[in-house]
């Protein structure tokens, strides 16, 4: 039995400074070990706990563990996860399928014949974004690998009005809104998770997928696994959303990431034991 594992990354498995949510007192947090550096400095965290269960789960031959983000191919690559490295990756929301590091250009192709076909152009919706954002909140506007667009934006500032007028905008012409953190993104509907994962899954021939993810561009990924965990923060908690296969956690920060690698490893060695 094969058990393919795919995690979203950022608020999920891996943490900002701004997002591990240590609640307690300092002398019982939990060790950190930084897992990204970016420009000379450390970025992204888990704890020391987590990391010492992803090395256990990828060193079982029966698991493929397969990073799943939103984020660029460069992005993600800055990352250096503890244990085997991951044969797959899925980049770009879906839109990158990297193996053993390399785009797979086959996988690229059918994504943007796929998006030609039934949604607007990538450039009428960074036209749209560039002529409705305020400048007094938008702090960057960025293209992602070609595929979607984001704005990083001062949050406490953004018009709820404004985001709901372009989820609505977006909608008609078959592209997603989500707000993660200070980023605001616009994806094509059909650019999934979810479909990059099936297609790792058909190369591997895993017969049990396990998901998790935190925002609304994982909730097609968590719905097409087998069994998934969400934490008890981002989008997906605040909406209260979950489905029957789906465990909601109650907990948040990055001790929601460490109780995600700890579900992923007691599940495929329970399935390993069933396949026993």
């Amino acid at each position: 039995m094969t058990v393919l594992v795919a995690s979203d990354l950022d608020r999920t498995l891996i943490y900002s400074t701004a997002a591990l949510g240590l609640t307690m007192p300092d002398p019982v947090a939990p060790r950190l070990l930084c897992v990204e550096v970016h420009e000379s400095k450390p970025l992204s965290y888990m704890t020391e706990t987590a990391a010492g269960l992803l090395a256990e789960l990828t060193a079982d031959p029966s698991v493929v563990f397969v990073p799943t983000t939103t984020r660029t191919r460069k992005q993600y690559q800055r990352i250096r996860f503890p244990g085997r490295p991951a044969p797959y990756a899925i980049c770009a929301n879906g839109g990158q399928l990297l193996v053993d590091g390399v785009p797979d250009r086959d996988w690229r192709r059918q994504v943007a014949a796929r998006l030609a076909e039934e949604c607007a152009p990538l450039e009428e919706v960074h036209q749209h974004l560039l002529a409705t954002a305020d400048p007094a909140w938008l702090r960057k506007t960025r293209l992602a690998e070609d595929l979607f667009a984001y704005l990083v934006v001062e949050r406490s500032l953004v018009p709820d009005e404004w985001l709901k007028s372009l989820t609505r905008w977006a909608e008609d012409r078959g592209w997603t809104v989500s707000l993660q953190g200070r980023k605001i993104y616009a994806v094509p509907r059909p650019l999934t998770k979810s479909a990059a994962m099936r297609e790792v899954a058909r190369r591997t021939g895993a017969s049990t997928t396990l998901a998790a993810g935190d925002s609304l561009l994982d909730a097609d990924l968590l719905l097409a696994a087998d069994a998934a965990w969400r934490p008890g923060h981002g989008e997906l908690a605040d909406a209260a959303w979950t489905a029957p296969s789906v465990t909601a956690l109650a907990t948040a920060g990055v001790l929601a990431g460490e109780e995600i690698v700890r579900a992923f490893t007691q599940e495929a060695a329970r399935l390993g034991r069933l396949d026993a």
